[in-house]
């Protein structure tokens, strides 16, 4: 009897111990690479969402609120981009961090640092979207898309060895719901 309540005990103080380091390696890195939606054609290098790129926004929104638990999101500081981010950030109640393209592979490794085994929302442009996707995978599999491509969704999803997969999948084509 004296053997069995030490066993029980012992299985008792240990199973806590077994699940916490158990639940801290076995966590995912999901970063969600999507480029701006719809821009307006107003001749500026700044320029706004178009009303069907804020309708694209809001759908954006709803998808990743739905289907992610999102707890950070990056944005270039360019207004597109901003305001694209800007639905799901307000949904969420999160800030939306800003980031310069300099060192793609650099800027990846921090945010995956900072948000290991977290959903992570980048908003990109044509050119910077599949570079970052590049670099969180590790190998050049993705070209600039095309300037009339909105609809492109890179997941990338990083288990706790490093290993990476990437799924690429459309979302709300313009004037269909």
């Amino acid at each position: 009897m004296k053997k069995i309540t030490c066993l029980l005990l012992l299985i008792l103080f240990t199973l806590p111990a077994f699940a916490q380091v158990n639940s801290q390696t076995n966590t995912e890195t999901t970063l969600i690479f999507v480029r701006h939606a719809e821009k307006q054609d107003d001749g500026t290098r700044d320029p706004s969402l178009t009303e069907i790129g804020e309708k694209r926004a809001q759908k954006l929104s709803e998808l990743i609120t739905s289907s992610y638990n999102v707890s950070a999101i990056y944005s270039t500081g360019y207004k597109r981009t901003q305001q694209t981010a800007f639905p799901t950030s307000e949904v969420l109640n999160l800030s939306i961090n800003e980031y310069q393209l300099s060192n793609p592979d650099s800027l990846i490794r921090s945010i995956i640092e900072l948000h290991k085994g977290e959903h992570v929302l980048i908003v990109g442009h044509s050119n910077s979207t599949p570079t970052l996707v590049n670099a969180a995978i590790n190998e050049n599999r993705f070209e600039k898309l095309d300037e009339s491509v909105y609809d492109n969704i890179f997941e990338v999803n990083i288990d706790e060895t490093g290993e990476t997969s990437v799924n690429r999948y459309t979302y709300w084509t313009q004037g269909k719901e």
